[in-house]
Parts: structure tokens; sequence; C-alpha cells
């Protein structure tokens, strides 16, 4: 039996970010909230902590669809607050991480904003926002900027998907 990983993803808003991950095979749970690194990027910054199973999916491949499911080129004014991070929980992962951002990069044509962070604490969304998606899938938030991020999945990673 393989043991379950954990890894932290940051970049846009945590609502669209957990329903990307929730609709992978291979990830258990995800937790919405906010993410704190170390200095100097110790401001809480939305993002969620993915629970997966590496027999199923890899880091590589978590990694790919976070970068390719937020704007992870773009250096907007809005980064205090969607930081664009992938948070290791030790220095195997973030090693590891690293590598795999650096090998993805070639297949961007700018350079990724993203960063590997050590991650410092968690704070959970408010219970009303948990698995947002879910409960609002027919909302104008839903339609207008988690559908897209959804659509791409079914097109570039049809086959990761617990559901299409």
């Amino acid at each position: 039996m393989t043991k379950r990983k954990k890894i932290g993803f940051g970049g846009g808003c945590h609502w669209c970010t957990e329903a990307v991950f929730q609709a992978l095979k291979g990830v258990s749970k995800v937790e919405q909230g906010f993410i704190a690194a170390p200095a100097p990027d110790d401001s809480f910054s939305e993002a969620v902590i993915v629970h997966f199973d590496p027999a199923v999916i890899d880091l590589g491949t978590l990694m790919e669809i976070h970068l390719r499911t937020h704007s992870s080129m773009s250096d907007h004014t809005m980064r205090g607050k969607y930081r664009s991070a992938v948070y290791a929980f030790d220095e195997v992962q973030a090693a590891r991480a690293q590598t795999c951002l650096d090998a993805l990069q070639a297949s961007f044509d700018r350079p990724l904003v993203t960063r590997v962070l050590e991650f410092r604490a968690f704070k959970p969304s408010a219970d009303i926002h948990q698995n947002y998606f879910a409960k609002n899938a027919d909302g104008p938030f839903c339609k207008s900027y988690i559908d897209p991020k959804l659509a791409l999945l079914r097109k570039e990673f049809g086959g990761r998907l617990s559901c299409n």
C-alpha cells in the first residue's frame, strides 16, 4: 500500500484551485484555505493542501496541472493574495518540487513566477466556502472561472479525472 502524501498549492482563487484538484484521480482530500511560508512570504495567501496517492498521480503531474490552471507566468498586482507557489512539507519534497518546476519551465513560453516555498502554517476557509464548486456549480463565479479550468482538465488531462 502506497503512503499518501500532501503538498500545498497557491496561485489563484482557492475556490478554483480546490475544484481542480478535487476532480483528479488519486486525490483523496483537498483542504481549502490560506497558507503562509517563512518570511518574506509569511502573510497568508489563498491556497489548498492536496492529499494524494503518488502511485496514482505523481507530484510532477500535480504540478503541471497547477501551473496550467492558474496564471503561473503573470506577476500581477494580486500576488500577495494569490501567491503562485508550491508549498513543500519537507526538504526532500522541496527539492523534488524544484526539480519538477525546472523541468516544466521548458514547456512554457514565458518564465514561470511560481516558487517552491516551505510550508509554515495553514488556516482553513470558512465552512461556507468549503467545497465551493460542489455547492455552487451553476453560479456565475463557477461558470466564469471554474468551468473553463475544468474544461482544460478534460481536454489536456482527461485520463487523470475521477469523472469526466
